[in-house]
C-alpha cells in the first residue's frame, strides 16, 4: 500500500506525521519504506537518521544540436508544446529549463540533426534506519522541475511494502507527481484560514487524481477549528486525528528527534492513526 502524506501548505506537520507513521509501522514488523519525495527540501533524514547504503546521480536526456547539420526546417519547434526549441535565421536555440525530455524533437527531425545528452538534475539515496527502509531525492539548486526526480524516487519503491510517501507541500506539479500510484492520501492541515484555504486546493488535487483522501488536524488547539470541521463535513472527508500543540513536541522537532520517543501521548496518537490508515474502509473514496 502507498500512503501519501501531503499538505496544502508548508509547516503543517506533514513530515512529523509521515516519519512517525513509517517508524511505527516498521516497529510492528511491517516491511515499510519511508519515501521523502519533497525533493526540493527533503528533511525526513534529519529525524530518521538512516544509514545511506546507496547514492547515485539522476540525469534527464536533453536535446543537443551539433553544428552544421540543421536545415532550419522548424519541425522540432512545431512539435514541442513547451516551446523549448526556437528556430531563428541561422541558429536554433534550445532552452533546457523548458524541456520535458520527451524526445519528440529528436524523432521528428528529418535531417537527424538533433541528438540527446544526459543532464544531471539531482541525487537519489537509499538506506535503512533500523528495520525501516529509506528513499529520498535531492534536486540540484537551480533546477526548475522537481517532477522527474520525484517519479524516479517513486519508481524505486519495492513491491509488496507499506510505503509512506512524504510529498512536497502545496498543489503543484511536484505534488501531483508524488500522488502517482497512491492508494490513499493523508492531508495534514492546521486550524487557520490559510490552512483551510490550502487544504481545499490539496483536496481538489487528490480528487482530480482519483486518490481517496482523509485529514489530520495538527496543533488543533491553536485556532478555531469549526470552519475546517464544517468544510470536512460538507465535503464528506474523514478527519482521522486531531493532535494538540505541545512544546515538548516542538522542542524534539527542533532537535531533529522523533518526538514520540519522548512524548507518550504523541506515540499513542500516532499508533491509533496508523491503525486507521491500515484499515482501508476508514478512508472513503471521493
Amino acid at each position: 500500500m502507498h500512503l501519501v502524506v501531503a499538505s496544502g501548505k508548508g509547516g503543517t506537520g506533514k513530515t512529523l506525521v509521515s516519519t512517525h507513521l513509517a517508524w511505527l509501522a516498521a516497529g510492528r514488523g511491517l516491511e515499510t519504506v519511508y519515501v521523502d519525495a519533497d525533493v526540493e527540501a527533503p528533511n525526513g533524514h534529519l529525524f530518521l537518521a538512516p544509514a545511506v547504503e546507496r547514492e547515485e546521480r539522476h540525469a534527464l536526456p536533453l536535446p543537443v544540436l551539433p553544428a552544421g547539420r540543421c536545415v532550419a526546417c522548424g519541425a522540432c519547434q512545431d512539435f514541442c508544446p513547451y516551446h523549448a526549441i526556437l528556430v531563428l535565421p541561422g541558429t536554433v536555440l534550445v532552452f533546457p529549463e523548458l524541456c520535458h525530455s520527451c524526445g519528440g524533437c529528436v524523432r521528428v527531425c528529418p535531417s537527424a540533426a538533433l541528438s540527446e545528452a544526459p543532464h544531471e538534475d539531482g541525487t537519489l539515496r537509499a538506506g535503512r534506519a533500523g528495520p525501516l527502509r529509506f528513499l529520498d531525492g535531492r534536486l540540484d539548486v537551480g533546477e526548475p522541475r522537481a517532477a522527474p526526480l520525484i517519479r524516479e524516487v517513486l519508481r524505486r519503491i519495492p513491491s509488496g511494502v507499506f510505503a509512506v510517501v512524504d510529498a512536497p507541500p502545496g498543489a503543484s506539479c511536484a505534488t501531483a507527481a508524488a500522488l502517482s500510484g497512491a492508494d490513499r492520501a493523508l492531508l495534514v492541515t492546521e486550524p487557520t484560514p490559510f490552512g483551510l484555504h490550502d487544504l481545499r486546493s490539496a483536496l481538489r488535487l487528490c480528487r482530480s487524481a482519483e486518490v481517496p483522501a482523509a485529514v489530520v488536524l495538527n496543533r488543533a488547539d491553536l485556532g478555531d477549528d469549526r470552519p475546517l470541521r464544517e468544510f470536512l463535513d460538507a465535503e464528506r472527508v474523514p478527519l482521522l486525528a486531531a493532535w494538540r500543540y505541545d512544546p515538548d513536541v516542538a522542542a524534539a522537532v527542533a532537535r531533529g528527534e522523533l518526538a514520540a520517543r519522548r512524548v507518550s501521548w504523541l506515540r499513542e496518537a500516532a499508533e491509533r492513526l496508523l491503525d486507521v490508515c491500515l484499515a482501508p474502509a476508514e478512508v472513503a473514496r471521493p
